[in-house]
Order: C-alpha cells, then sequence, then structure tokens
C-alpha cells in the first residue's frame, strides 16, 4: 500500500508535464526549420524577375496576366516587394508595392491607373483576393518567422521528397488564416507546399511550388507557384522566369509609394 502511495503521485506527474515537454519540443524544432529555411533566402540584395499569372475557373476558362516584379532586401526586417502589371490592357501599369515587416503589420499599397490613384491597402483587407486572383493580399509578402508560431508536426512527403511537416499560426491581427501546414524540403528547405485553414479552421486552399533552380551559387528559386482554392473551385498560378540579381536597373526610388504611378 506505502509503495502504491508513493507510485501514484509520480504516475501523475508523468502524466502533466509529458505532453507539456513534448509540445515545447515541437515547437523549438519547428522554429528552428523555418529559422534555417529563411536564413537560406537571406543574402541577395535584390533581384527581378518576369511573371506571368494564370486564372482558371471552376470550369477550366482561364484568363492570363503579365507582370515584372522586383524585390529588395531589408537587414532585420521584412523585404520590399514591387509588382508592375503589364498585360492585359484594362490592368497595365497597375503596380502593387508591400513593405513587409517582422513585429508590426505589412504596409501595402496598390496604384490603379484607372482611378489615377494609389490606395493603402488595410490591415483588415488583407486577406482579401489580390486582383482578382486566388492570392490574398498577405500570401504575396515575405514570410518573416516572427510574424508566426511554429510547431513541428513530423515528417511526411511532398510528390515523394522527403519533407518536414510545420504548422504555423499567424501572430498577426487580421489575418485571413487561423493557421497552415507547410510541407518544408529535408534536404534543399525550401517549402513545397502549403495547406492553408480558414478562419473557421476549414481547409480552404493549397499553395505548391516547383522547378527550384540556384542563382548566385546558393540561392534557390521557384519556377512556379500554384495555388488551388478548394471551396471555390478556382486556381491561379504564377510563373516566374528571368531572374535578375542585384540588377543595377533596380533603383530604391521605385520603391517609394508616391511614385507608384510612374514605375515603368
Amino acid at each position: 500500500m506505502k509503495i502504491r502511495t508513493l507510485l501514484l503521485p509520480l504516475l501523475f506527474s508523468l502524466i502533466a508535464v509529458s505532453p507539456a515537454h513534448a509540445t515545447t519540443d515541437d515547437a523549438t524544432q519547428g522554429e528552428a526549420i523555418v529559422a534555417e529555411m529563411y536564413a537560406r533566402e537571406r543574402g541577395f540584395g535584390s533581384y527581378r524577375m518576369d511573371m506571368e499569372m494564370i486564372l482558371r475557373d471552376r470550369h477550366g476558362q482561364q484568363s492570363v496576366r503579365r507582370m515584372r516584379g522586383a524585390v529588395l532586401e531589408v537587414d532585420g526586417d521584412g523585404d520590399k516587394h514591387l509588382m508592375l502589371f503589364e498585360s492585359p490592357a484594362d490592368i497595365r501599369h497597375t503596380a502593387f508595392l508591400t513593405f513587409a515587416h517582422a513585429d508590426k503589420p505589412d504596409d501595402q499599397w496598390l496604384y490603379l491607373p484607372a482611378l489615377k490613384r494609389t490606395r493603402r491597402i488595410a490591415s483588415d483587407s488583407k486577406s482579401g483576393s489580390f486582383m482578382g486572383s486566388e492570392f490574398s493580399f498577405e500570401d504575396l509578402t515575405s514570410q518573416v518567422p516572427r510574424k508566426f508560431s511554429h510547431r513541428y508536426l513530423g515528417d511526411g512527403d511532398s510528390g515523394g521528397t522527403p519533407c518536414f511537416k510545420v504548422e504555423r499560426i499567424p501572430r498577426y491581427e487580421g489575418s485571413g488564416y487561423t493557421k497552415q501546414v507547410l510541407w518544408i524540403d529535408r534536404e534543399r528547405h525550401v517549402m513545397l507546399k502549403a495547406e492553408l485553414y480558414d478562419r473557421r479552421g476549414a481547409l480552404q486552399k493549397t499553395l505548391e511550388t516547383g522547378d527550384y533552380a540556384t542563382y548566385e551559387q546558393r540561392l534557390l528559386k521557384p519556377a512556379w507557384m500554384n495555388m488551388v482554392n478548394h471551396q471555390t473551385g478556382k486556381s491561379t498560378r504564377i510563373n516566374m522566369s528571368g531572374y535578375k540579381f542585384r540588377d543595377d536597373g533596380i533603383e530604391k526610388r521605385d520603391f517609394e509609394p508616391q511614385r507608384l504611378e510612374y514605375v515603368r
């Protein structure tokens, strides 16, 4: 009886402590995996690329848009992203600018040539559709690790590639997602797939990326990313090509909100 009395408190303490230790370990490992992924993306300085956006409705009908993009690296914070639409004619010269941040809401602006006006994207609007696509405004910005909490879920695979599975939960207000589940290539530390869950906790979209190529001897960039909306049956694919790093044609003044209407 005495032995049983001694064992019961020990048993209850193990039941109480073990899950907490597992959660802490999973969180630590999740944070480490994502930190490594993000670190391998740094050091590019700046780059530009050509982009093709293909929008498909649930019946398979599609429309195509062409854009140019540029990214300016910012030490100690999120990066600056600029996107300029070149076609079709009705949205030509539309410009989208993002200042990503690590510890405060991102700043985003959209210049609409038809209105000849630059509109600031409000925080509560960043979960909305970007230019009618299946990407939201918050999808098209730097995914700075400090903006999320992370938890390692175990191992899996994407298209036969061994992956870490990591859950991330937005820490910032106004997100359209309750959580995201990432498949991160175990060897290259690039994200191959992400499942995005809406505010009700239901699976809303799946993002996949592929055909990574190496630039600057170490930087991996994808040739495409494809977002499928499971709730609407629509999808949007963005093809990226013509990556140019440290291009002298990228000017810092092009990343100024008040100059968006002049960017060409």
